[in-house]
């Protein structure tokens, strides 16, 4: 049951206002990038622009998608996954040298893209916030254990867990292992 269904749309409100905005300055950024013409210095700058615009998107994104779980208005279209697939797209999103995948997994039913997604925002939380240059993810089945380090804390992690159980999986933390179940 939503908590504050006003407020969920809320947020969903402004994450929709705010992409238009950000969508002209990733756009330029982008065309800029790709202009010749510009001194060394001012070509990494823009291609810190257009990195940082990617990453606001990514983040309104996930916010839009918290707030529609959140008031009750998400609606996951299921598909067939194995779950050693799904750690291991998440491992090639954030470099496979900085995400290990090891295990068995198994066939489930869920909403592939935003499980793949919510799989790499628990290993990203785990290496930004954890104090980890490298995360193991091990692969048991329906369900994936790595290990967080100090704890979960940025937005991307926050929606991960409410997709997950929107879904019907679950998360638990034991000791400073996450334990998440897809299915």
């Amino acid at each position: 049951m939503p908590e504050d269904p006003q407020f969920a749309r809320l947020v969903m409100l402004a994450c929709h206002d705010l992409r238009t905005p950000l969508a002209t300055v990733h756009g330029f950024a982008q065309t800029l990038v790709r202009m010749e013409g510009f001194d060394e210095a001012t070509v990494r700058y823009l291609g810190m622009i257009d990195s940082a615009s990617a990453q606001i998107a990514e983040l309104i994104d996930e916010l839009s998608l918290g707030a529609r779980i959140e008031g009750g208005r998400y609606d996951p279209v299921r598909a067939s996954a194995n779950t050693i697939d799904l750690a291991r797209a998440a491992a090639e999103e954030l470099g496979e040298e900085r995400v290990a995948v090891a295990g068995e997994g198994a066939e489930i039913e869920v909403d592939v893209n935003a499980s793949r997604r919510a799989v790499a925002s628990l290993a990203q939380c785990a290496l930004r916030h954890g104090g980890l240059e490298r995360v193991e993810l091990t692969v048991e089945g329906e369900e994936l254990r790595l290990v967080l380090g100090e704890d979960l804390r940025d937005l991307g992690a926050a929606v991960a867990v409410r997709l997950i159980r929107a879904q019907g999986g679950s998360i638990a933390l034991e000791g400073d292992t996450l334990r998440v179940r897809l299915a």
